[in-house]
Parts: structure tokens; sequence; C-alpha cells
């Protein structure tokens, strides 16, 4: 299910089925993964948030790539 969209990407909510739970996945759009810059601050921006540990930062799951495109796997927070 699409949550929302923004210049880089799209946000799904998915279900993560080897622990049966939700998760919100970041796809960066398919038409700018190709630029190696975005590309790399999209990846950058996802290794950075896997580094901090707070209640107030969200809980990054997976930093990768799938069929070229990069995405972000991390906690859904309902609402």
């Amino acid at each position: 299910k699409l949550l929302g969209e923004g210049g880089m990407g799209f946000v799904f909510r998915g279900e993560d089925d080897g622990l049966g739970r939700p998760v919100a996945l970041k796809v960066m759009r398919p038409e700018v993964a190709p630029q190696p810059t975005s590309r790399e601050r999209f990846l950058k921006e996802g290794r950075a948030a896997a580094a901090v540990k707070s209640d107030h930062v969200i809980t990054i799951y997976q930093v990768g790539e799938a069929n070229g495109v990069p995405f972000l796997a991390m906690e859904y927070l309902d609402g």
C-alpha cells in the first residue's frame, strides 16, 4: 500500500514475512536511481539513520537494492 511519496521516492507499507511484522519501505524512484549522486545520498541517509539509537528516530532494518533500485526497510509506525 502506498503511504506517501516525495521527490526521491515512494513509501509503502509492507510485511516482513520472515518475522511477521509490518514494515515501511522507502523505495527510490526508478527514474532517479541511475543518478550516482542521488543514489549515494539516498543510501547514505539510510546508513546514517540506522546508526542512531533513539526513541525519537525510526529504526532502520535494512538498506539495500532490488533490481537496481535502492530501498530502506524500516519500522512501521501507525499514524
